[in-house]
């Protein structure tokens, strides 16, 4: 029986992988010169502009990264007070974190930069293009936690 062969540049978890690290490693560069970020940190920014206050935990789920990748990444943002820290009234055991008013103004910064770069990579994508993108990443997301298959 003859082994299939495995090749890189046709298996869709490599390719994606690369796309991703290409696309987060460009808009790393931008951040972390103008703001200081790092990637982590960007995202915990972004997500907590869109949730207002949240547990780490949630930040974890949100952002699919591990724990420890977030306490670093919170711990950063609250000693730069961009982020603050509050008792969890629901879980005495959690804590939830928020913007500060640095950190929003921060975030109002990064939002024009953000879009003009998605602008930029998108350039050459049709808009039905993209709108399939979006539908494909989306399926591929359920089928990766098991939600559906591809």
């Amino acid at each position: 029986m003859t082994a299939r062969r495995l090749t890189l540049d046709r298996f869709l978890p490599y390719r994606l992988s690369v796309a991703s690290n290409a696309v987060s490693t460009r808009i790393s560069n931008a951040y972390r010169r103008r703001f200081g970020l790092k990637i982590p940190e960007w995202r915990l920014v972004t997500i907590l502009a869109e949730s207002d206050r949240i547990t780490p935990a949630l930040l974890g789920e949100k952002t699919r990264m591990d724990k420890i990748t977030v306490s670093r990444a919170a711990s950063a943002l609250i000693e730069r007070g961009l982020v603050a820290t509050a008792a969890n009234p629901g879980d005495g055991r959690s804590h939830l974190l928020s913007l500060t008013d640095d950190g929003r103004a921060l975030y109002a910064e990064i939002v024009p930069m953000a879009l003009a770069t998605e602008a930029e990579l998108f350039k050459d994508v049709t808009l039905a293009e993209r709108q399939m993108l979006d539908r494909l990443l989306r399926r591929l997301e359920r089928a990766a936690m098991g939600g559906e298959s591809v």
